[in-house]
């Protein structure tokens, strides 16, 4: 396939696990960073407010935004974005959290295709 044959869109997969070590800490930056957005209307911010109170992952939804990550990317526009988050149990010394284990599913799945 040639350059102008390929898709000039890419899917950029980014999979984190934070400790969050001051759960107050990132609430009180969530409930700043809503409060700040005066383009949010009240009913949302009531409803915002309430979901980063009640869970830091939710509050640290508020605070990660992946336009942050690629903006200042020379050459690239950011064309759709979805992300989540939620708590998860996490053992850094699990098989279950090998870091390319996507990476070898895929492998495995064009393995079989190709």
């Amino acid at each position: 396939m040639s350059t102008s044959e390929t898709s000039q869109f890419v899917r950029l997969r980014v999979e984190l696990v934070l400790e969050v070590g001051d759960a107050d800490a990132v609430t009180r930056a969530a409930l700043g960073r809503i409060s700040d957005d005066a383009d949010m209307p009240a009913e949302e911010r009531a409803h915002a407010e309430a979901a980063v109170t009640e869970d830091t992952a939710e509050a640290l939804a508020y605070l990660v935004d992946p336009f942050d990550l690629v903006s200042e990317v020379p050459g690239v526009e950011l064309a759709q974005a979805s992300w989540s988050s939620e708590p998860v149990d996490y053992d850094p010394d699990s098989p279950d959290w090998d870091i390319d284990e996507d990476d070898a599913e895929e492998d495995d799945e064009e393995d079989v295709r190709g």
